[in-house]
């Protein structure tokens, strides 16, 4: 199945593009995700709980970027996973794109997603995954907003200013040495954002349904 997911950040797509980028910092945002292992620049591994409605899965996998276009701010990534029950697995192709908007950016997500084994049968019938889906970008979204809030320097880091050389004058006898500056300490870095939980199967099951019965009386109406 395929669906469309986005989202908005108080950025520039160049610093949007940055942050988005950088795994060990948005990993924590993700619902019920944990980044396990750094393989390279582009490969990782890492573990996801997810709730399909009342059912609650866990997914370990690998995570891998492909196509990235720096210039226009867009790449693909591959992810691979098996629920650690044995239920089945899932695969995903995401491509994503960041673009101007009136906040600062606003990044589209299309996602190719197969699932087989038992996993497949959880989500059908009342379009759960795409509920699903746009319930875990909603959240990710505003964990990552949060972070931003909390670390601003970590994004637009402050460019320190050209020295400036002052006009050379005779020195008057026996002028005392000047006494050099000591180094700014640095200040402390805050502490890492926890990760975020899982959905709550009830709640996204309640707001499908919900959804469900709003299209039911809108095509009667009709």
């Amino acid at each position: 199945m395929e669906f469309d997911n986005s989202f908005d950040v108080p950025l520039s797509p160049a610093q949007a593009w940055a942050v988005l980028m950088d795994i060990r910092r948005i990993a924590p945002c993700m619902p019920g995700a944990a980044l396990t292992e750094v393989i390279d620049a582009q490969n990782f591994r890492g573990k996801i709980a997810v709730r399909l409605g009342p059912v609650a899965l866990a997914f370990a996998g690998r995570v891998q970027f492909e196509d990235i276009d720096e210039t226009n701010h867009s790449a693909r990534v591959k992810a691979q996973g098996s629920d650690d029950k044995g239920r089945g697995s899932a695969n995903a192709t995401a491509t994503f794109r960041i673009e101007p908007a009136d906040i600062g950016s606003r990044v589209f997500i299309h996602t190719d997603l197969m699932l087989s084994g038992a996993v497949a049968q959880y989500g059908r019938g009342v379009g759960m995954i795409q509920a699903t889906a746009a319930q875990i970008i909603g959240q990710f979204a505003g964990n990552l907003r949060a972070q931003l809030e909390r670390q601003p320097a970590a994004v637009t880091p402050d460019v320190p200013s050209p020295p400036i050389v002052p006009e050379r004058t005779p020195a008057p006898p026996r002028a005392a040495p000047i006494p050099v500056s000591a180094a700014p300490t640095p200040p402390p870095e805050l502490p890492p954002l926890p990760a975020a939980k899982p959905i709550s199967g009830f709640t996204l099951l309640a707001r499908v349904i919900w959804h469900q019965v709003r299209a039911l009386f809108s095509g009667r109406k009709s």
